[in-house]
């Protein structure tokens, strides 16, 4: 069934109350209330049961939370599968663990936190702990693919080999969580550079763009998403060009926010060694 893309025009996950799928309130999330509906309806409203949810960099499973509440009240049969190193240093713990009213725990360890955490849904979700850079993938089509792991140039590459040829076609969405953030101008390169196998259906703020995968992913795709044989001069050139629906000036502000600090920062392929002079 091809479903009507018009839906996303008007945001429906909007009016989703998030206790209608069961209290993911325990659950620490980095999301946005926006971010946490738009999962919820993603999974509940969207999803068609064909193939499997993948959410890669769950932390402790705020993300995978939402996206099994919607998935279970839905009565969907297929996978959830959350990705992560689980691990959080002392002052990723307070800063994101402890004021959300998790109890303090020594080490770094956050796996068994996680599995804690998600044990409401233990019969939607499977766990994958370690470097996404490692993984593979053998469990059928994916039908909506969250990404909050491209970090690097070498992980960006990674999960395009390795998932997006299981995309199915006029139905399956790639959520790109830090489409907009300046530490990561790879990604909107990436995805311009691919707009020929993916359409752009909504924005979701604060970073979030949903894209809608068209075409077949085949060896042609992933050679023009590739971003580790660009040079910076490249990726500033299709940062230039991505300008999707007329993005309102603040997030036009954003790409250009990126293209100054990646010519800033020659070189650097990594989001957190990138520096922003001007701030």
């Amino acid at each position: 069934m091809v479903q009507d893309l018009s839906q996303f025009d008007s945001a429906p996950w909007r009016s989703v109350d998030p206790k209608e799928f069961g209290d993911t309130a325990p659950v620490p999330t980095m999301l946005s209330r926006e971010e946490q509906q738009l999962y919820a309806w993603l999974t509940s409203r969207w999803t068609q049961d064909i193939g499997a949810v993948v959410d890669l960099g769950c932390f402790v499973g705020g993300s995978t939370a939402r996206l099994a509440s919607g998935h279970a009240k839905a009565g969907k049969r297929s996978w959830i599968h959350a990705y992560d190193h689980f691990k959080a240093d002392e002052r990723v713990k307070a800063a994101l663990l402890y004021r959300q009213g998790i109890p303090e725990f020594e080490g770094d360890d956050t796996y068994w936190l996680a599995r804690d955490l998600l044990a409401a849904w233990d019969d939607h979700v499977t766990l994958h702990r370690g470097d996404i850079r490692d993984k593979t993938w053998e469990s059928g089509p994916i039908e909506l693919l969250v990404i909050d792991a491209a970090k690097s140039d070498d992980s960006i590459d990674h999960i395009a080999e390795t998932f997006f040829p299981h995309l199915v076609p006029g139905q399956s969405l790639v959520i790109q969580q830090d489409y907009y953030h300046w530490r990561l101008p790879w990604i909107p390169a990436q995805m311009q550079r691919m707009r020929n196998w993916f359409k752009p259906v909504a924005y979701c703020p604060n970073d979030t763009v949903i894209f809608l995968n068209t075409r077949q992913i085949d060896e042609d795709a992933l050679a023009a998403g590739n971003i580790g044989q660009l040079s910076d001069a490249e990726i500033i050139a299709s940062l230039k060009r991505t300008n999707w629906r007329g993005i309102p000036w603040h997030k036009a502000y954003r790409i250009r926010k990126m293209i100054r600090v990646l010519a800033a920062n020659p070189g650097v392929r990594v989001g957190h060694e990138m520096v922003d002079l001007k701030t």
